[in-house]
């Protein structure tokens, strides 16, 4: 079993995990235990994401349809299907502030939803495979195509199309597998199935630093996050150590090794109680220690 995603409640009690098994894990974040298990056998599951309800979920399936799935953790049942896809959902990003909801495909497509509705709110047809995200305050999105371009969208006008567009250059050894902004809203962090994080400003698209060596051999989609306060970046390896760079300097400034048997899959920061998990089959849970 592989935990294949995560992600942290807003009010900090749960993180619940994906795995290659079809289960779906909720676990208490202060006692860092499983409370609860539930499956799905039927229609598999990839991308969660919490929504701002704590015990409803919205997740992305990988058997029979790629139609997107609106759980009730409380009864375990569905409230909504959002059918519209029709390749593998890749990137899955909840707004901050309401109940609206983007996803990007392989086939080409991010679709914005609103969790009342089952039908897409809209859709944008793209040149090639996207990772996408909100930003930190949910007025704009960012959409990563075709692994070298970034393009900036407000929410409100995005079918007039995007209002910035940056080009980076192209790397042939991986492709982006994640697209995330830090709190702060002044980055962008892309992280790829290959050995390689980038670092943009988020207003002007620079690439700020490029972040190397840790292992990912297998072209593992492995999780990199910014630590709550912007200041970090962190990703786990193949070999399942957790490496931690200044985001600001681009010095790499810790190794972790959490004792992960296989490759991290699984970087999420809870601000509420300043730890962070990480899994690879299992899921181990971090207390910051406070270096003078």
């Amino acid at each position: 079993m592989l935990l294949t995603n995560a992600h942290v409640n807003s009010n900090g009690e749960t993180i619940i995990s994906s795995s290659d098994d079809d289960s779906l894990v909720l676990y208490d974040c202060q006692e860092g235990k499983p409370k609860r298990t539930l499956y799905s056998k039927k229609y598999g599951v990839d991308l969660i994401r919490y929504t701002h309800a704590a015990n409803t979920v919205v997740y992305s399936s990988n058997k029979i349809d790629d139609t997107i799935r609106y759980l009730s953790l409380h009864d375990n049942k569905y409230i909504r299907y959002f059918p519209g896809h029709n390749k593998r959902v890749t990137s899955l990003s909840m707004s901050p502030v309401d109940d609206t909801f983007i996803s990007g495909s392989l086939d080409k497509t991010i679709r914005l939803w609103d969790l009342r509705s089952p039908n897409c709110q809209g859709l944008m047809h793209l040149q090639g495979k996207p990772v996408c995200s909100f930003d930190p305050e949910g007025l704009i999105f960012a959409a990563g195509i075709n692994s070298e371009m970034v393009k900036l969208y407000d929410l409100r006008s995005f079918d007039k199309g995007p209002f910035a567009t940056f080009k980076l250059q192209y790397d042939r050894t991986c492709e982006w597998t994640g697209l995330k902004f830090s709190n702060d809203g002044k980055l962008i962090l892309l992280s790829t199935n290959g050995g390689a994080l980038r670092i943009l400003d988020a207003f002007k698209g620079a690439v700020l630093h490029s972040f190397g060596g840790y292992n990912n051999s297998k072209g593992v989609t492995l999780e990199a996050s910014f630590t709550p306060d912007s200041q970090f970046v962190m990703i786990g390896s193949e070999d399942g150590k957790i490496h931690v760079w200044n985001a600001e300097s681009g010095m790499k400034v810790a190794l972790l090794d959490g004792k992960h048997t296989g490759p991290i899959t699984c970087l999420q920061f809870n601000p509420k109680f300043m730890t962070f998990a990480s899994a690879c089959s299992n899921m181990a849970f971090w207390l910051p220690t406070i270096d003078d």
